[in-house]
């Protein structure tokens, strides 16, 4: 099911002329359960926009037409054994107006304030969806990104905010998705990830002790050939994460498999892996994600 032209101008039009239009339709969406029969889920992660981050599969600007991201979303969203979105209010809503949402879960995202090669990239202020919000407009959870670097002062404000929004989630019984990362800086000064296990690890450790409660906490994190050393260090639910793998991609999806056989690795949050693939149709990247996290569901097929 692609997006007609017609109903992305009628869109753009109902932002000039019917606005609140849109949060109706986030807000009075059907909704779902969160962990579903199986307790596994997969999610569509595009809340990339907000952050700058825009490029996949090579191109610098893949993400930045909305067209072309909203077409891509509600195509996905559409196939069997997918439970949701992960996104920042625009897309969100955009995606309710749509009717893309009933019955998928609606995450949104929180802290995007850490604007991709900025000098201030790991102080992950507040600038998207607050706790208030995201139960007001019956979201099924808020996203936090918390990215650690013992030698950038910025981190200890984003632990702390990003402890307080647990808190206030939990209090309201609504998933809070915690995506802890180990960073560094390289010999120019920019953040990047740490991709060894012990750092990620660590990290682990430290966002599953986040919060006055950690009894609604689901954690995003990377896969990993040592999974069961890294999902071990926490009893919380793991989803895991995506990235842009370019052409490995079925490198990704072997680690995601291999992934799944520990008990509290409970599915996937993936965006460009999966809307952006390398060498076929989006549909078909996520109907293969959705085997690997629904194994024993009837999918139609698409898988």
């Amino acid at each position: 099911m692609s997006l007609d032209r017609e109903r992305y101008r009628a869109l753009i039009d109902a932002r000039i002329f019917e606005p609140e239009s849109l949060r109706t339709a986030l807000a009075q969406r059907r909704r779902r359960s969160v962990p579903g029969a199986d307790g596994r889920l997969l999610i569509i992660a595009a809340d990339h926009t907000a952050r700058g981050m825009l490029g996949a599969a090579g191109d610098p600007l893949a993400v930045a037409d909305r067209y072309t991201l909203l077409d891509r979303l509600v195509r996905v969203l559409a196939v069997p054994g997918v439970d949701g979105v992960l996104a920042s209010a625009d897309i969100l809503e955009e995606l309710a107006w749509l009717g893309a949402l009933d019955e998928r879960l609606a995450i949104g995202t929180m802290n995007r304030g850490g604007i991709i090669g900025a000098r201030w990239e790991l102080d992950d202020r507040m600038t998207a969806y607050d706790v208030d919000h995201v139960e007001s407009l019956g979201l099924d959870g808020g996203k936090t990104l918390l990215r650690i670097d013992h030698e950038d002062a910025g981190v200890a404000r984003t632990i702390e905010a990003v402890a307080g929004a647990t808190t206030q989630l939990a209090d309201r019984r609504i998933m809070a998705m915690i995506e802890p990362l180990p960073y560094t800086k390289d010999a120019t000064g920019r953040a990047v990830l740490d991709t060894s296990d012990e750092a990620l690890i660590k990290v682990v450790a430290i966002a599953s002790g986040l919060g006055s409660s950690s009894a609604y906490t689901w954690l995003k994190i990377p896969g990993s050939e040592r999974m069961a050393e890294v999902a071990g260090a926490t009893t919380m639910p793991v989803l895991m994460l995506g990235g842009d793998p370019g052409s490995n991609t079925d490198q990704t999806f072997a680690r995601w498999a291999a992934a799944m056989r520990e008990p509290n690795v409970r599915g996937l949050v993936a965006g460009r892996t999966l809307l952006y693939p390398h060498g076929e149709a989006p549909e078909v990247a996520v109907g293969r994600a959705a085997a690997i996290v629904h194994p024993d569901s009837d999918l139609g097929g698409l898988a």
